[in-house]
């Protein structure tokens, strides 16, 4: 009977040892090549994920587009001033004889007014560049030609303007590019209203639809 409560409490005591023996060998097991296997297919397939991710923020990211600064022009002032607030209206016959022969014209600000009369000589190959002014601009072109292009024309079709001609930049925020195609500098007179304290030009990245021009 005592050896058989003896072999009966060895077992009893031994049973902790056997289940830290069985765990043991279950651990050991689980670090077999095949385990290691599993686990690196594991690592590199999150790695990968977090990869494809980054990836997939970093095309996310809108990068500022490049301004076009102008190339091979100069610039005089040949005067410039500020108004008050402008509230102008003129209206003359032509004809006095047709009541519906008239020249009329209109000027009406508000706020005050800086006026730049400008000299831009632009050498042959020469660009302004994309851009748009924060107010209206009278331009005659006084030799050479002016090659313009309107930063909303999804056909990009280039408006010629040859010595002697005139145009307007009515200053619209969609822009324009006027270069210099010829083989003799272009030189354009400018007659520009902005509001008082305020920049002329503001350089604009090219709109798309002429990639190859600025």
């Amino acid at each position: 009977m005592k050896k058989a409560f003896i072999k009966s409490i060895s077992a009893t005591a031994l049973l902790p040892f056997a289940a830290r023996a069985k765990t043991k060998a279950a651990l050991v097991d689980a670090r077999t090549p095949e385990s290691h296997m599993t686990m690196s297919k594991i690592k590199l397939k999150l790695v990968s994920a977090i990869a494809l991710a980054l990836v997939g923020v970093a095309t996310l990211i809108i990068l500022p587009a490049r301004a076009t600064p102008q190339a091979g022009v100069s610039s005089v002032t040949i005067a410039h001033g500020t108004f008050d607030e402008i509230d102008v209206f003129a209206k003359t016959d032509i004809d006095p004889a047709n009541p519906t022969a008239y020249w009329k014209a209109m000027i009406n600000t508000k706020g005050a007014t800086h006026l730049y009369v400008l000299q831009n000589t632009v050498a042959p190959g020469g660009s302004f560049g994309w851009h748009n002014h924060t107010g209206p601009s009278l331009i005659i072109v006084m030799s050479g030609v002016a090659t313009e292009y309107e930063g909303n024309d999804p056909t990009c079709t280039p408006r010629v303007h040859p010595a002697g001609s005139t145009f307007v930049d009515s200053g619209e925020a969609t822009g324009h590019l006027v270069r210099n195609d010829g083989s003799v500098n272009l030189v354009v007179t400018v007659v520009r209203l902005v509001p008082e304290g305020a920049v002329q030009r503001i350089d604009l990245p090219n709109p798309g639809y002429c990639p190859s021009l600025n």
